[in-house]
């Protein structure tokens, strides 16, 4: 009995510390997860799970990762393996239903939120998401069952009327629509989804004048749906608005550069206005991805005739009659072009045909072609090459939604631009720093690694890149290494340089807790370094924002943090870049006039310092000076920082 005990007290420790070191993995993954660092977060809640793979939650936080990388296929499967863990926890099925609505498996999706309402039916979020999924399935009759219960669950909630009169309309009830849109508006009037399907009931009745003011609205409220551009384009057309209908198309085909059916009615539209050659380069990209799209092939011809190319024409001609031999149009102009070309024996055969036509009464006459017949539109699957010069409206009307989840809008819908540049940290290899290659200048830092040159040499870098697969397994590697040399020795003069090293690779691989306890270490040795002072308050403030995000009191954390950034100021005063450092935990803390403060002292000792006019800029533009906020912008842009031209431009257009 004493040698069981004995074993199990020894064991214990053992179990405690694997347990503490599993937490550990999935609370780095989770930061890692919190800063963008997608594959970093992946190889922490791989380790996890070859730690203990009965848990649930490193499978569902790496379905949380794959889910922000797009593999829905791999978040579904893990979210599969959690649930299979601990088939009680409503935030799985949330994700594995968003993963299946990405993969088109909208019945699958629809058994998993049929399984979160269970455990959470107050959450109207869920319900509005599956009763998307019932619509796209042309499930009508569920749809409208579960909207009638959420208008007596939710009675405010002015989605829920904007979507019943979505389901309105694609049930040909435009009447029964309009009246439930009347309520969403007059409940919400900034709701983009209700002016959207308002538009579309305008568009279907012709009402081009209401479409094109609904529709602005609709844009107003969500600038980068691209079927938006194109509905109101087609509205603008229909009331001769051409310049306008224009600079739609245009902005679809910025937004989504593949789109089909704004290249093809933006390549009508060319063609109305006399732009042939730019009609001729969106003919060209709708052939090269649909090279069986005849109606684009004739339009081309057409083009090519128009401009000289006769040959190309012909090309293009024959390749329409081969395919529909009874069109008589293409057989006139492709006679025509044979004629000017001096090929009069194949003319004669082309005219022949036409003449034969024109006796047959079982054939007919190509009609001509009258202003009112230009202003029609074709269906998108409609093959009807007498319709060849009209512009292309989709099959079925569609409003473009956005599923409620907590994951939307976390990140992937998250802008680079609404962002600032992050703090420079210690990382091994001079990065590119999001602008250019250089070296950010250090004294502390240069004196450091020409002591301790061994190939191993930290730089300082302000880079939003996340890590690649290869360069997490060279940190774990470095770690490793750096730990078993710590481990090795006695004398702390050797082990201080690699107590910092080791800190700086914590700090990449989102490890903060050692992190800290590392440089603090280093500290008790030299209270005389500004550099490990300074990250120390780097990596605090970074921990200090993922707690925050969980809800986790951080104003005592935060001083000590300002306590660090301050006591390393006053170790190195001549500092740009950590003055730069300080002015975003100020902003952090939201005090934006003595970040602005900050940040003009950072650019008075370094004039070049790119970063500290885009983060000025930033910061001027949330305290509401826009003129000093672009002034800083452009000069950001001007130091080589071009994202910073992407917000001048979002700012302008506002």
């Amino acid at each position: 009995m004493h040698r069981i005990l004995l074993c199990l007290s020894m064991f214990m420790p053992l179990m405690a510390m694997a347990q503490y070191n599993v937490d550990r993995l999935v609370t780095m993954g989770r930061s890692a997860l919190y800063y963008e660092d997608y594959v970093l977060s992946i190889q922490y809640f791989n380790q996890a799970i070859n730690a203990k793979p009965f848990l649930y939650e490193p499978w569902f936080f790496r379905g949380v990762a794959k889910y922000y990388l797009d593999d829905y296929v791999g978040a579904e499967n893990d979210c599969s393996e959690a649930v299979s863990r601990n088939p009680y926890v409503t935030g799985i099925y949330e994700l594995r239903g968003l993963c299946r609505i990405r993969q088109k498996k909208y019945d699958d999706a629809i058994s998993d939120y049929d399984m979160s309402i269970k455990f959470d039916p107050a959450n109207r979020g869920l319900w509005y998401n599956r009763v998307l999924c019932r619509i796209e399935n042309k499930d009508f009759y569920k749809a409208n069952t579960e909207l009638d219960s959420m208008m007596v669950k939710w009675g405010d909630f002015s989605k829920v009327y904007s979507l019943k009169a979505e389901v309105c309309l694609l049930q040909e009830d435009t009447l029964g629509g309009g009246n439930y849109l009347d309520k969403s508006l007059e409940i919400d009037p900034y709701d983009a989804d209700a002016w959207m399907v308002r538009a579309m009931i305008s568009l279907s009745r012709k009402q081009w004048h209401d479409a094109d003011r609904q529709l602005g609205k609709a844009i107003h409220l969500k600038p980068n749906i691209v079927g938006n551009y194109i509905n109101r384009a087609l509205a603008r057309y229909n009331i001769n608005n051409l310049r306008g209908a224009m600079a739609d198309y245009d902005k679809a085909i910025e937004i989504d550069p593949e789109n089909f059916m704004a290249h093809y009615n933006r390549g009508q539209l060319r063609v109305q206005v006399g732009d042939d050659n730019r009609a001729i380069a969106d003919f060209d990209f709708i052939i090269q991805h649909e090279p069986q799209n005849f109606m684009a092939v004739f339009n081309r011809a057409l083009l090519l005739d128009r401009t000289g190319d006769l040959r190309g024409a012909i090309r293009d001609y024959t390749t329409v009659i081969n395919k529909f031999p009874n069109f008589w149009t293409g057989l006139h102009y492709r006679a025509q072009c044979y004629r000017r070309l001096g090929m009069t024996a194949r003319a004669e055969q082309d005219e022949f045909r036409i003449f034969k036509a024109q006796n047959n009464k079982h054939f007919g006459i190509q009609q001509r072609w009258s202003k009112s017949k230009t202003r029609e539109v074709r269906k998108l699957s409609e093959i009807d090459m007498d319709k060849y010069n009209q512009m292309v409206v989709a099959d079925e009307p569609a409003v473009e939604h956005e599923y409620d989840s907590e994951y939307r809008g976390k990140v992937q819908n998250r802008k680079i631009d609404e962002q600032l540049m992050p703090m420079f940290m210690l990382a091994f290899g001079n990065r590119a720093n999001g602008i250019r290659k250089y070296t950010a200048f250090d004294v502390e830092l240069e004196k450091f690694n020409s002591l301790n040159d061994n190939g191993e040499n930290m730089y300082l870098v302000c880079s939003r890149k996340s890590m690649s697969e290869e360069d997490a397994k060279r940190y774990f590697s470095l770690i490793d290494k750096l730990s078993e040399e710590i481990a090795a020795v006695n004398a702390m003069d050797t082990v201080r340089p690699l107590l910092l090293k080791r800190a700086a690779a914590y700090l990449q691989m989102q490890n903060f807790e050692d992190a800290v306890n590392d440089f603090t270490a280093y500290i008790s040795s030299d209270s005389t370094s500004a550099m490990a002072f300074w990250q120390r308050a780097v990596c605090q403030s970074m921990m200090n924002d993922f707690n925050a995000s969980q809800g986790v009191d951080v104003q005592l954390k935060a001083a000590r943090t300002l306590d660090d950034f301050n006591k390393a100021a006053s170790l190195n005063p001549s500092s740009a870049f950590l003055l730069y450092d300080r002015a975003n935990f100020y902003v952090a803390r939201k005090e934006l006039e003595r970040a602005i403060e900050e940040y003009t002292e950072a650019i008075s000792i370094d004039p070049n310092l790119a970063e500290a006019y885009y983060n000025r800029g930033m910061t001027h533009l949330k305290n509401g000076n826009k003129k000093k906020g672009m002034a800083d912008l452009s000069k950001a842009g001007e130091l080589g920082l071009f994202d910073a031209y992407s917000v001048i431009r979002r700012f302008s257009e506002k």
